[in-house]
């Protein structure tokens, strides 16, 4: 019998470990509005916030952070905020595809629509929003901007996190 995805979604784990991750050259935990919208967010849904840490856009460094979360096993998934565009300067994207297993371009795709059709038009074609997993973790990368974060948070990662986390674990 195939199961419904709402099946999948009663069957996925409750508590999903996540850390919070906001690139940034300029930004400290007191300017990090993005970040602490994601922490809020994820909480009032009920997500575990093992960890926070601000980076800064740099290619080398977010690999590591993205290496030593995986191999901690604290951590079940990881978002992170920021260095999705298209200047010189932005290599979150680069980074993280670099060592996704699998890629899950729906989240993207998505993303860009909704961004084109609910709040930036044809500017969502400079997002360069990317998700997937690495080993047994998920990763979500969108832009810094608040209204950015809040629309991916609300409208993709909240309502489908744990069911991705079973399908990982499956």
């Amino acid at each position: 019998m195939i199961k419904s995805v709402d099946e999948h979604r009663n069957e996925a784990p409750k508590q999903v470990a996540c850390m919070v991750v906001t690139v940034s050259d300029t930004r400290t935990e007191e300017i990090d509005l993005s970040g602490q919208l994601m922490i809020r967010l994820l909480k009032e849904a009920g997500y575990t916030v093992v960890k926070y840490a601000i980076v800064k856009d740099d290619y080398d460094g977010i690999r590591q952070l993205l290496r030593e979360a995986v191999s901690s096993r604290e951590v079940e998934a990881v978002l992170l905020s920021g260095g999705t565009g298209i200047a010189p300067r932005d290599t979150t994207y680069e980074a993280v595809r670099s060592l996704l297993n699998k890629e899950l371009p729906g989240f993207g795709e998505i993303f860009r629509f909704l961004s084109y059709t609910e709040d930036i038009g044809p500017a969502a074609i400079l997002s360069r929003a990317i998700a997937g997993t690495i080993g047994n973790m998920a990763v979500f990368s969108m832009p810094g901007s608040q209204g950015a974060v809040q629309l991916a948070m609300e409208k993709i990662i909240l309502p489908e996190l744990r069911h991705v986390m079973r399908e990982i674990y499956k």
